[in-house]
């Protein structure tokens, strides 16, 4: 640093220094600014205080109309449980909330085939409602509710507002005989200064981690769906993944479902303002899906009409189910949560399968006895389709000479619609129709396919044992991997393993029977038959054993059925009948008919056209 840098800054130290000297304020000035600042400091104070007396009115003015505070101030300092139960199902009720705890089905035993099945415990299940006052929410989850009046069936949980009881609100749980039904009516009692009159309905928050119950959980997972039914009819949330949906149109119910028991939360006055979410677990925790819902119904906080809701808790049973519509002003159609397939399946499972299936369990045998039973009985009724497809492929198979005569007489790939026409000319001649065998195949699927669909949703299956399978509702595993082979799982299910082998042999019994020859097409089609069998089997590996046993007696029995009509079908006498009815007169079909001619007019149109570019050249 130079020596007029130095010199500089000593300069401007003595300007800043005498600066502040001399302007710095006399006595005078030091007391006039210490009096304005204490006057400052008392107006302030005075605004503190004044604030504050406002506050303190504010909150005493509110706590005359804040019957949230009136319940907290009134409300039982003890939180306890009641029991209801009868020969079915164990409800337990706890002060705190007001709500069910715990659901105990008697009747039905756990994975461990030793305890009862609990449908949910109390760190499974929320159940919230929320009361509109003049300035805030009461919130039931918040509160400790009085036990008023307990019996093994009944109970009323009460909130009171005030110190006398008179002012309180009751909830008035009622469990039915020998069912799975609770009854739950909530009214309010002299709350009419403490509620909002003007707010005529109460908002719900309801949620459960719904437990895993069987043995397979992918199964068991794509089966469980949060449900619900409006005036119209029932739908669900999709089963995979995490899903949210807002429900526009009003709710009569909503069932948190697992494959075989169910959560179902009854309104009579109707669910408004719903959204459904439902989340998927992964395999190993022991939950299958997070679900949960809010919505609103009606409440009258005068009390002149209670609101009256219910709950199932309990299996999903068929009959169970659709024995609770009768007497109900608006059918619930809880059944609805057995799925019995697509509207002409669901028929028929509602009025053929379920009766011949209770039919045949009241004869007391194993469930591995009545679904052979009942395959031997649906197979006796689709048997005269079945003949019919038949005799119809077995005449095509004896005409296939002439046939094979015509594809030698037209090689080439122009002349494939007078093949074709020939080949038409042949089976109407003959009375055979190439289309002859769909309608019956078409008329016996929806039967056939009614008990596939009719086995995975029938509880009765559970945990019932037929040969090695140990429960016919879930898989049947003879050999556990330490791994996870991809499309496969961790286990080989025999019962798969049985109906994948005789799957390809009716393949390959069904291919010779049609005897496709050198025709590449059906040899491409010949090796997506055998193709199939095996997809089926990574696909139904994780599926019940009941329905791959289903699937493999109704494979074997359609094989053992071809054998005896090829056996007992003479050929040549086929033939010869055939024959015979090519040498009288008779009037062609209308399908022959108008086949023939649309194929007489393509050729005229074809040959119109060759004949035009030739005038052109």
């Amino acid at each position: 640093m130079d020596k007029n840098t130095i010199t500089g800054l000593i300069l401007i130290a003595i300007v800043v220094i005498g600066f502040s000297f001399f302007s710095r304020p006399n006595k005078q000035q030091q007391m006039a600014q210490q009096k304005f600042n204490d006057s400052i400091a008392r107006i302030q104070e005075q605004q503190a205080k004044a604030k504050k007396a406002t506050t303190d009115t504010t909150i005493a003015t509110v706590a005359k109309v804040d019957s949230s505070s009136a319940f907290c101030k009134y409300a039982n300092k003890v939180d306890s449980s009641i029991v209801l139960q009868n020969s079915k199902v164990r409800i337990t009720l706890s002060s705190k909330g007001g709500m069910i705890t715990e659901a105990l089905l008697k009747t039905y035993k756990s994975q461990d085939r030793k305890s009862p099945v609990v449908l949910f415990s109390k760190k499974d299940v929320s159940l919230n409602f929320n009361f509109y006052n003049h300035s805030n929410v009461v919130r039931t989850n918040d509160l400790n509710f009085s036990i008023v009046n307990p019996t093994d069936s009944s109970v009323t949980m009460r909130i009171n507002a005030s110190a006398d009881q008179k002012s309180h609100i009751d909830f008035v749980y009622k469990l039915h005989p020998e069912s799975y039904l609770v009854d739950l009516s909530i009214q309010a009692v002299g709350m009419d200064t403490l509620l909002s009159q003007n707010m005529r309905s109460m908002g719900i928050e309801w949620q459960e981690h719904v437990r895993q119950q069987e043995l397979g959980f992918t199964y068991e997972n794509r089966l469980s769906t949060l449900t619900y039914r409006t005036n119209e009819s029932s739908d669900n949330l999709s089963a995979g993944g995490e899903v949210e949906k807002e429900i526009a149109t009003p709710v009569n119910w909503i069932a948190f479902k697992s494959q075989f028991f169910s959560s179902v939360f009854i309104a009579d006055q109707m669910f408004n303002k719903s959204k459904l979410a439902s989340k998927s677990d992964k395999e190993g925790t022991g939950y299958l899906k997070d679900y949960s819902s809010e919505m609103d119904t009606k409440f009258d906080p005068s009390g002149k009409e209670p609101t009256t809701m219910h709950f199932y808790l309990g299996p999903n049973h068929y009959r169970t189910l659709r024995a609770l519509n009768t007497g109900q002003t608006t059918k619930w159609h809880l059944e609805d949560l057995v799925y019995l397939g697509w509207p002409v399946v669901k028929q028929i499972n509602q009025w053929f399968t379920v009766n011949v299936f209770d039919w045949l369990r009241s004869w007391g045998l194993s469930m591995g006895w009545v679904l052979l039973i009942m395959t031997l009985i649906v197979k006796a009724v689709v048997y005269p389709a079945t003949w019919k497809t038949y005799i119809s492929s077995a005449k095509m198979r004896v005409l296939k000479p002439k046939i094979d005569e015509i594809n030698a007489k037209y090689p080439n790939k122009e002349d494939a619609m007078k093949k074709q026409q020939e080949v038409m000319s042949v089976y109407s001649k003959y009375g055979v129709s190439p289309m002859g065998g769909c309608l019956p195949m078409l008329i016996q699927f929806p039967i056939l396919m009614a008990l596939f669909m009719f086995v995975p949703s029938a509880i009765e299956l559970r945990q019932q044992s037929f040969l090695w399978a140990t429960d016919l509702s879930t898989y049947d595993s003879i050999v556990n991997f330490p791994f996870h082979i991809p499309f496969l799982g961790n286990h080989l299910s025999l019962f798969c393993l049985l109906m994948t082998v005789t799957n390809v042999l009716n393949s390959k019994f069904t291919m010779q029977q049609q005897d496709t020859g050198a025709n590449p097409q059906m040899a491409a089609m010949k090796w997506m038959t055998y193709l199939m069998p095996i997809m089926f089997f990574f696909i139904l590996n994780d599926y019940p054993a009941g329905l791959n046993y289903y699937y493999f007696i109704s494979t074997l029995i359609s094989v053992g059925t071809m054998i005896v009509l090829r056996k007992m079908t003479d050929e040549q006498k086929l033939l010869e009948r055939l024959e015979t009815y090519s040498k009288t007169v008779k009037k062609k079909s209308g399908f022959a008919a108008r086949l023939e001619a649309m194929q007489k007019e393509s050729e005229r149109l074809k040959s119109q056209r060759q004949g035009g570019g030739l005038n052109k050249r």
